[in-house]
C-alpha cells in the first residue's frame, strides 16, 4: 500500500534506542516557522515506535522553546513508566544543538479501553459541505502565511470567515469541516496536527498573523470513524499578549474524539 503524503512527511527513522531521524517538510510551515500540530505528530510518531504495544497518544504536552525548520531534526525519547494499560514518555525534538521542543505525554492502545465517547459538549453545527467556504479562496496573503494549506482540504462555516473580508464577528470562534489531502484517513496520530490546523482564533478578533504556540495538550479520546472531522476552535482570554485557543475535533460518528488547549503569542500584525 502506498504510504500518504502526509505519514511520508511525520516518518521518523530509529537510528539508536531512543534516538530517531526525521526530515521537515517545508510543506507544513505558517508564518516564521513550521506547524506546531504537525511537529507534535512527528515527535508523537517517534514516542509510537518507543512504545509499540502501546500505539495511541492519550495525552501530550508539548512545550515550544523556538520556531521549527524545514530540513533535518533529530527526537530522543525515554520511557519514564511502561506498565499496565499506559505508558509515560518524554521526548524532545532537536535541531542541530537546539532543543525545539520538550514533552511528555500518555500513550496507550485506545482498541483496548472502553468503548464510546460520553460528552456535554455539543457538536459543531456545521452547514453542508457544499454550502461551506473552501480554504482554496482564502485571502492571498494567508496563503501566503500558510503554505500547510495545501496539504488538507478545510471547509469553513461561512459565518466564521468574515474575518477574511475584514469582518471578523468578535466572538473568538472558527470552526470547518476537515480531511487531509489524498484520502488520508484520520487516526490518533493525525488528530495532534490537527488540533492545530485551523486558523488563529484571533483572525475572529480582529488580529491576523502568525500566533508562535508556547504550549500545547492536547487529548485523544477515541480512534476517529473514516471520513471528514468537524474541527471547532474558540478563546474567551486575551492578556499579557497572549491568549488561550480551545479546539475541539468530532468525527464522522458524531463523536468528540480529540481536544486541545494551547497557550500562543497574540499574533504581531
Amino acid at each position: 500500500m502506498a504510504t500518504s503524503e502526509y505519514d511520508a512527511h511525520i516518518a521518523v527513522t530509529q537510528t539508536a534506542p531512543g534516538d530517531f531521524a526525521a526530515d521537515l517538510d517545508a510543506g507544513w510551515v505558517v508564518g516564521g516557522g513550521v506547524n506546531g500540530g504537525y511537529l507534535l505528530a512527528t515527535l508523537g510518531n517517534a514516542i509510537r515506535a518507543t512504545v509499540p504495544d502501546k500505539p495511541d497518544p492519550l495525552s501530550i504536552s508539548g512545550y515550544y522553546l523556538s520556531a521549527s525548520v524545514p530540513g533535518p531534526a533529530r527526537v530522543t525519547t525515554e520511557v519514564k513508566r511502561d506498565g499496565g494499560s499506559v505508558a509515560t514518555v518524554a521526548a524532545e525534538l532537536w535541531q542541530g544543538d537546539q532543543t525545539k521542543i520538550t514533552a511528555l505525554a500518555t500513550y496507550g492502545d485506545l482498541a483496548g479501553l472502553p468503548a464510546g465517547v460520553e460528552t456535554t459538549a455539543e457538536e459543531p453545527d456545521l452547514p453542508p459541505r457544499d454550502r461551506c467556504v473552501p480554504n482554496t479562496m482564502a485571502p492571498e496573503e494567508v496563503q501566503r502565511l500558510a503554505p500547510m494549506m495545501e496539504r488538507f482540504e478545510m471547509l469553513f462555516h461561512p459565518e466564521h470567515v468574515g474575518w477574511a473580508v475584514g469582518q471578523p464577528s468578535g466572538k473568538g470562534v472558527i470552526s470547518a469541516w476537515f480531511r487531509l489531502k489524498d484520502g488520508r484517513e484520520p487516526d490518533p496520530i493525525s488528530l495532534l496536527t490537527v488540533v492545530d490546523l485551523l486558523p488563529p482564533v484571533t483572525f475572529d478578533l480582529g488580529r491576523p498573523g502568525w500566533a508562535p504556540t508556547l504550549e500545547l495538550t492536547a487529548h485523544v479520546r477515541a480512534k476517529p470513524a473514516e471520513g471528514w472531522l468537524k474541527v471547532r476552535h474558540a478563546t474567551r482570554n486575551v492578556a499579557g499578549g497572549m491568549f488561550e485557543e480551545d479546539c475541539e475535533i468530532w468525527d464522522s460518528a458524531g463523536r468528540l474524539v480529540a481536544q486541545s488547549r494551547q497557550l500562543a503569542r497574540l499574533p504581531r500584525g
